[in-house]
């Protein structure tokens, strides 16, 4: 089990210094493993929460809409999906009556890769926590925000 204080060698001034401080930590750490997990699939974080709201939309969304569900508010959401459209898992699909208006689609093959990659990533980062806790800490979360 972890312990922030010896991890990165420090003491704290109270208790809520430390949990701010651990919530920093730990969100790091998160991205860190998310990150080298996702590469082997060649792809972000960030894009593949990108390819999961599109499929679970099931039907092409505008871009504003898709910044609006990501998890991770990312201001460089079109180049994420200039990268994702360049590997051809998600197309662009201009709208006939507007010039302006673009929506995205995920393409089979965006599909295939996210049927390829397991989805067991996120219970091996709370393998640590029972249900009742991981219940727990997302309620603490909430509270906080």
């Amino acid at each position: 089990m972890g312990d922030l204080a010896r991890d990165i060698n420090s003491k704290f001034e109270n208790n809520r210094i430390k949990a701010l401080l651990n919530i920093i930590y730990t969100a790091n750490w998160i991205t860190s493993c998310q990150n080298e997990f996702f590469k082997d699939f060649g792809i972000s974080p960030q894009q593949y929460n990108i390819l999961r709201i599109l499929r679970g939309a099931d039907e092409a969304l505008n871009v504003q809409t898709i910044k609006d569900r990501m998890l991770e508010r990312s201001p460089n959401a079109t180049r994420l999906m200039d990268k994702l459209c360049a590997k051809n898992l998600i197309e662009r699909l201009p709208s006939q009556h507007d010039r302006r208006v673009v929506k995205i689609a995920i393409t089979k093959e965006g599909r295939d890769l996210l049927s390829s990659i397991p989805n067991n990533m996120n219970n091996d980062l709370l393998k640590n926590l029972n249900e009742e806790e991981a219940e727990q800490l997302s309620d603490l979360l909430d509270k906080m925000r």
